[in-house]
């Protein structure tokens, strides 16, 4: 089969907010005025307007619904090999999007928009009351991001595929900032932010569930990828920390996600950057910058001059991967000086010239690493109490920092060059040593006789294989996250839920 070859999971980011003073503001209030009681915020998690069916472009007609011959034959034009992955649909699918008030990153009131894939058909896989799969994307320099435009979206067809056509009903939030919303930026890896947008979305979902004919079970995975694998476990803990009967997981997976995300930001500067970094690392401090984590006064005490004029807000936005590097808005890969020291073996194209952050700002945080440092055991990684504002906001957003209660499966590949597998490790052995059941999962793993994921993981090391003996070691590692790890952890996890489900 033809590789599933690249996800569309770039690595992925406020509104501004106008102060008046003084004078009379246009339209507004006159200075020593007091202003009139202001209207309520919207509340969280109500729909704007109502859902709206999304049709699909299929051979020339556009079709609010695919059956499962249609779904099958769009997907495999679409993408030669997805039903490889992905299975047969049982299915008919049908998609529609959502438009919700949730919050930003500062706590204000902005909006988001969600898909929602709608299983249908004979069969009791497909015509009964269904489970509910919650499910967070990947990262994307984007702001047009949509995962209702399955068309387009390789990501939002591959969850409609593995997912969907097998019965659940899936929703799939954009996040705030992307897919029409008005706020400016997107709270990245913002553990408290994207929680709450995603829970915000489901609300929404639920809300219009009648009107488009769903039937909920009663029964709740979350799932995501990649960025959507933090923010998927995020939600399970801030659901858990609800402490209500409103939302009750039956099970949870993060697939290859930045949940040690302290670890990772001390591995980044402490000399092993990886794939993405100079696109991950100003994107991370957007966002706590808009928390008010206060990571800088301004800009140029953490990047470069060349850098700091159109660094703020900067991704997701209009330019690619490519665009950004060729207009000098970002490095291709010098995260640091080329005599930034230490560099870790095999780093050196994360180090040269025109580098994005300043070697003064890299020695200040390994200065803290030094005598904060974190990691010293595997029950307590986060005692460490960091007086760098950058790692203090680290620490806040890592997930070692709760028990799950639901099922819960990691799953990640052990070679994968953009979120290290450590990621994966670290956290399944933080929540064995509380006390918590964990399946770990490595994808790249040769299959026993009696493993349950026999058939992921024997289709992932052909993949590879398939994918090296064409193109290289090389492809294999540009493809690795992405296009490798990303389809055969979902179908794990998919097989995964309905385990549970069937107990």
């Amino acid at each position: 089969m033809r590789l599933l070859h690249t996800l569309g999971l770039s690595l992925g980011l406020g509104i501004l907010l106008a102060a008046c003073s003084g004078g009379t503001t246009t339209g507004g209030t006159p200075a020593g005025v007091a202003n009139p009681d202001p209207l309520p915020a919207p509340i969280r998690g109500s729909l704007v307007g109502q859902a709206s069916s999304v049709a699909v472009s299929v051979g020339g007609a556009s079709l609010t619904t695919l059956s499962p011959s249609v779904l099958a034959g769009f997907l495999e034009s679409a993408q030669t090999g997805t039903l490889a992955v992905a299975g047969q649909p049982q299915c008919s699918v049908s998609v529609y999007r959502v438009h919700y008030n949730t919050i930003g990153g500062a706590g204000e009131a902005t909006d988001a928009s969600a898909a929602i894939f709608v299983p249908s058909g004979g069969g009791n896989s497909c015509s009964n009351s269904r489970p509910v799969l919650l499910y967070a994307h990947g990262t994307s320099l984007q702001k047009s991001y949509d995962m209702a435009d399955i068309a387009n979206n390789t990501e939002a067809r591959l969850a409609a595929a593995v997912f969907a056509a097998q019965g659940f009903i899936v929703v799939a939030p954009n996040y705030a900032g992307y897919g029409g919303s008005s706020l400016g930026y997107h709270p990245y890896l913002d553990r408290v932010q994207e929680s709450a947008d995603m829970i915000d979305a489901l609300r929404a979902a639920r809300s219009s569930f009648g009107a488009i004919g769903v039937r909920d079970s009663g029964k709740l995975m979350v799932t995501g990828y990649s960025q959507g694998g933090f923010v998927a476990l995020a939600t399970q803990r801030a659901m858990q920390e609800l402490g209500n009967a409103e939302f009750t997981l039956t099970a949870a997976a993060g697939m290859s996600g930045p949940y040690a995300i302290a670890r990772f930001g001390d591995d980044l500067f402490g000399g092993a950057p990886r794939d993405g970094a100079t696109v991950i690392v100003p994107t991370i401090i957007n966002a706590a910058q808009h928390a008010s984590a206060a990571i800088y006064r301004t800009p140029a005490e953490v990047y470069e001059a060349q850098y700091t004029a159109t660094i703020v807000d900067l991704v997701p936005g209009t330019l690619g991967s490519s665009e950004l590097v060729s207009q000098g808005k970002l490095p291709a890969t010098a995260l640091f000086a080329a005599d930034s020291m230490p560099q870790a073996a095999g780093s050196t194209q994360y180090f040269g010239a025109n580098n994005l952050v300043r070697s003064d700002y890299r020695a200040a945080y390994l200065a803290d690493m030094a005598a904060h440092p974190c990691d010293q055991s595997a029950a307590a990684p986060l005692g460490c109490a960091p007086a760098h504002n950058l790692r203090r906001w680290l620490v806040r957003n890592d997930l070692r920092s709760y028990l799950p209660v639901a099922p819960t499966l990691l799953c990640g590949g052990h070679d994968d060059p953009t979120v290290p597998y450590f990621n994966t490790t670290a956290t399944a052995a933080y929540f064995r040593a509380r006390g918590a059941a964990i399946t770990e999962l490595d994808i790249d793993d040769t299959p026993s006789l009696n493993d349950p994921y026999r058939s992921a993981k024997a289709g992932f090391v052909t993949a590879r294989t398939i994918l090296r003996a064409a193109n290289g070691d090389a492809a294999v590692a540009s493809s690795y996250h992405a296009g490798l790890v990303a389809p055969f952890c979902m179908a794990a996890t998919r097989d995964y839920f309905q385990s549970v489900l069937s107990r």
